[in-house]
């Protein structure tokens, strides 16, 4: 087996001052990830990339669970900023909430199939 790490320490400052110099706040992108890092949650948003809005009962049939676990993890996804919501009359729908994260979903999947 092949060692992952370095025999010796040796840290390029240089190299190390440059990225720091340029490494952004991530809270907001470990928040996204971390919504979509939930198999029901991906789901959902990977059925929105099939269908471009669906409401909560739709949802809850795509997924095989009640119309509160389905209600549950599309408010998450619209609090943290990957879906959004409109109501028609007695029926709330859900889309994503931009193309970022249409195109997101389906690099995601993309890659996986690698």
């Amino acid at each position: 087996m092949v060692k992952e790490t370095c025999d010796v320490t040796k840290v390029n400052v240089k190299t190390v001052e440059t990225v720091r110099a340029q490494m952004p706040e991530l809270s907001k992108v470990t928040k996204f990830l971390k919504a979509l890092a939930d198999e029901t949650r991906l789901k959902i948003t990977f059925a929105l990339t099939i269908e471009e809005r669906l409401c909560v009962c739709d949802v809850a049939a795509i997924l095989g669970t009640s119309t509160a676990t389905a209600s549950h993890h599309l408010r998450y996804l619209k609090e943290h900023g990957l879906a959004k919501s409109a109501r028609e009359g007695k029926l709330v729908f859900y889309s994503l909430a931009d193309d970022h994260v249409y195109q997101i979903v389906k690099i995601a999947y993309e890659h996986s199939k690698e």
